[in-house]
């Protein structure tokens, strides 16, 4: 059995590291404010990038933000500043959305199964950068979003959840692009709530959920 995030206290507080407007973040926040994460509460979003729009939108619904420039910082020196600001915040659960920052093994391993990141793509196809470009040019009629246990391999953890988007004759790079991110917003809520509930288990690369 893997262990939930929140076995050692009563809820899930959840840190989002971002790089850009925070879409995700938004979504997950709303999804918490509606009672549709039950338990869970996001304690800070953290950005690498000090104009990034989500940090001014999680401000806005009273959530405690913090821009922490990676630009100029080696990645160990970033990372120890990120961990300490997750610390600080007592985060359960990591949430990336949308963080365009590798992070190291030693990072990684530190978190385990508390980090979670989403792809917009059904991975293992299409990882990496531009992932819809990557679908449309590749000839795919079928594609989706992926949230994803985090580990040193880029887009390579265990699969959580995924949900898919048809790939329609008319589709471009940006409303292939739009329709994902709309599977996103609920993809990553529904798997948040999956690893919070502690009722699963991995099996080698297969996430399971627990009988009974």
């Amino acid at each position: 059995m893997t262990t939930s995030p929140d076995s050692t206290r009563n809820g899930t507080r959840i840190g989002i590291l971002i790089s850009g407007r925070g879409s995700n973040a938004m979504a997950i926040l709303r999804a918490v404010q509606e009672g549709r994460l039950p338990g869970c509460e996001i304690a800070v979003v953290i950005s690498n990038i000090a104009g990034a729009g989500g940090i001014e939108a999680a401000r806005g619904a009273g959530v405690p933000a913090v821009a922490l420039e990676s630009k100029g910082r080696s990645r160990a020196e970033h990372e120890q500043a990120v961990t300490a600001l997750l610390e600080k915040f007592r985060v359960d659960l990591v949430c990336l959305a949308g963080y365009m920052r590798l992070l190291s093994a030693e990072f990684t391993q530190r978190w385990g199964s508390r980090m979670l990141n989403i792809h917009p793509s059904l991975l293992p196809a299409f990882a990496g950068l531009h992932a819809q470009r990557q679908a449309l040019e590749y000839g795919a009629q079928v594609t989706g979003c992926t949230v994803h246990f985090v580990n040193e391999v880029m887009d390579g953890g265990v699969i959580v959840l995924q949900r898919t988007c048809e790939i329609l004759p008319e589709d471009t790079e940006d409303t292939l692009s739009a329709r994902v991110l709309r599977e996103e917003h609920q993809a990553y809520v529904e798997a948040i709530a999956r690893v919070v509930s502690g009722e699963y288990e991995v099996v080698g690369r297969r996430y399971l959920k627990s009988e009974g």
